[in-house]
């Protein structure tokens, strides 16, 4: 029996507050986007924040699935997995280029709010560290 993999409870705070500050994030910046560039922009970009998220939380909840699993088994589920979510993601895009050619930035851009949530996520964590490990 493989053993069981528990997170650390600040970090486990930091993966559930991620995939909700990229979909707010999205939102917040989709809204002005619609306003500046259009509806249709500001709708794709939340669109694209908004399939970020749902990445966020589907990698998480696969990753602690295959990590809790026996060695060979493990190993097949998660190229398996990725491979089924790289094959996915390629499709969203290619169907957001075919339908949407001139938008596909807007899309992108809002697919990327994950980067700079991240990077504040980990500001905040380094912020609080009282001592730094030598």
């Amino acid at each position: 029996m493989a053993p069981t993999i528990t997170p650390d409870p600040v970090e486990e705070k930091i993966l559930r507050r991620i995939p909700l500050e990229t979909l707010a994030a999205g939102a917040g910046i989709g809204l002005l986007v619609g306003l500046f560039f259009g509806p249709l922009s500001g709708a794709l970009f939340f669109n694209g924040g908004a399939l970020s998220s749902l990445g966020i939380v589907s990698l998480k909840r696969s990753l602690s699935r295959v990590l809790n699993r026996e060695k060979p088994g493990a190993l097949r589920a998660g190229i398996l997995f990725y491979l089924l979510r790289l094959a996915l993601l390629l499709g969203v895009f290619f169907l957001i280029i075919w339908a949407f050619p001139d938008e596909i930035l807007a899309f992108a851009a809002g697919f990327s709010t994950v980067i700079p949530v991240f990077g504040a996520e980990a500001a905040l964590a380094l912020a609080r560290f009282k001592e730094w490990k030598r």
